[in-house]
């Protein structure tokens, strides 16, 4: 394996307004968020608080207006004295165990922890995405590249502005994505063409990594969370320079990235740990219910390191 496989080309200009809304008629919806996600929180009304914290409102590629509503999940034992924990999935919603990892966590385990911590989930930041299988919005934004003030993106501003209104520090953040094959064949050929800048395909990765926060590794939380996934799927071994995706490893299925300055989700709050889980559906190794508790096992893992320091 060589640690560049290929050069994406670059068109001649960035895109405009014509090449976007072009773009944007290719899109087709190919599953249902209400269906497959809102449906699922709305049964956990029983045990935890449910707070629709935005609505994302967008021109479909017909010209009529969609509109998505946006939920959070909460424990419902809530006490300012315990610390805060958030989970995202979703901000790419075509990375699916993001989103139904989330909501397996809620469903099988988030009350066991519940006592020690303030959960709060938000299992689909990116319904559009979730629905068409992409990687940006609609109007060609990556969301997990705008996760700063001002953002351009109404996914990453909805749900910053809604942490921001708790008024409570995230003790940690776990955010919940995938890997896939069509990163390369699909999204970074499509970036390249829209940036006019030429990109570097990657050998995608066979199994499941972390990226941590290069300002704040925290490198016993991230083998804590490894540890945990291990049983449950293989974990990503480096290229034969000791990569993954371009970036030295800082250990055993772990690489660091500078969250804040790239708008990473993992990013946008202050949160004294915070981690990236990546996981990889397409390997022949995996199905897509290991996927989901590969997520479940992430942030079971990532927990319970943390009691241990309350």
């Amino acid at each position: 394996m060589s640690e560049q496989q290929n050069t994406n080309t670059a068109t001649n200009k960035k895109w405009g307004d014509i090449e976007k809304a072009e773009w944007l008629q290719q899109q087709v919806i190919k599953r249902s968020y209400q269906d497959d996600v809102v449906t699922r929180i709305d049964n956990l009304k029983s045990d935890f608080d449910i707070e629709q914290y935005g609505e994302l409102t967008y021109l479909s590629n017909n010209n009529l207006t969609n509109s998505y509503p946006l939920y959070i999940i909460k424990s419902r034992q809530w006490n300012v004295n315990k610390p805060t924990i958030l989970v995202t999935g979703g901000v790419h919603g075509y990375e699916t165990s993001g989103v139904h990892g989330a909501i397996d966590f809620v469903e099988q385990q988030a009350l066991n922890y519940s006592d020690k911590f303030n959960i709060i989930v938000a299992p689909c930041v990116s319904p559009w995405g979730y629905e068409t299988i992409n990687r940006w919005n609609p109007e060609a934004i990556d969301p997990n590249r705008s996760f700063y003030v001002n953002s351009p993106s109404q996914e990453a501003a909805s749900i910053i502005n809604y942490i921001a209104s708790l008024n409570v520090e995230i003790f940690a953040h776990i955010d919940l994505h995938e890997t896939t094959d069509t990163d390369n064949t699909t999204f970074r050929p499509a970036l390249a063409a829209r940036d006019a800048i030429e990109q570097s395909t990657w050998n995608i990765p066979d199994g499941f990594y972390l990226v941590g926060d290069t300002e704040q590794p925290n490198d016993e939380f991230q083998k804590a969370i490894i540890t945990k996934v291990e049983p449950v799927t293989h974990i990503a071994p480096a290229d034969e320079t000791g990569r993954i995706i371009g970036v030295m490893l800082s250990q055993k299925g772990v690489i660091n990235y500078p969250t804040k300055k790239l708008g990473l989700c993992a990013g946008f709050t202050n949160a004294n740990y915070v981690t990236t889980t990546e996981v990889y559906p397409d390997s022949p190794q995996v199905s897509n219910v290991q996927c989901n508790s590969a997520q479940v096992a992430a942030i079971i893992g990532g927990l319970e390191y943390l009691v241990g320091r309350l």
